[in-house]
């Protein structure tokens, strides 16, 4: 099953955009999909890359294979290899990362140790990727309310004077 987000609702009716599960996935396996290759796909492969599993070696190696032949098969190219470092990145950190971190703050949100302990790999993923780089995502905002919740409150002068940690 698909991981879903409120997020990309939109996304979901149409996957006319890589939802955050197959960015995930295509991560994974170390594979760039363009914007202009994945709408080139049909809605059942589009669907498939982001349903498949890949957590074995084995999975992600038949994925791979899939997602290279449907896009050269739909468009004539393979999609690009990515680096070590991005397809490292399909497993977050166990720490926040200082850039996510700082565009959060920026928002308004502190995201502690403890609250990133409270979510899980998809939500972390999705964060790093919305914020985790300059410039930042306009669904960051968004992101952080639905997976921290009212993450901050603020004293009369502005400032975060406490931090609450609740899963949406």
């Amino acid at each position: 099953m698909i991981r879903r987000f409120q997020f990309e609702a939109e996304i979901y009716e149409t996957f006319s955009c890589v939802p955050m599960a197959g960015r995930r996935k295509l991560d994974r396996v170390g594979l760039k999909v363009s914007l202009e290759q994945w709408q080139k796909l049909g809605r059942g492969e589009r669907l498939m890359i982001c349903h498949a599993p890949a957590e074995s070696d084995e999975e992600c190696d038949a994925l791979r294979l899939f997602v290279r032949e449907v896009t050269f098969a739909r468009c004539g190219v393979i999609p690009k290899d990515l680096p070590d470092e991005v397809r490292q990145g399909a497993t977050p950190p166990a720490a926040p990362p200082p850039q996510l971190v700082d565009n959060a703050k920026a928002a308004g949100v502190m995201i502690t140790q403890n609250a990133w302990d409270g979510l899980d790999d998809d939500e972390r993923y999705a964060l790093i990727k919305l914020g985790g780089g300059a410039p930042q995502s306009h669904n960051l905002e968004v992101a952080l309310a639905e997976f921290l919740g009212p993450a901050a409150e603020q004293d009369p002068g502005g400032e975060l004077n406490r931090i609450k940690c609740q899963r949406a």
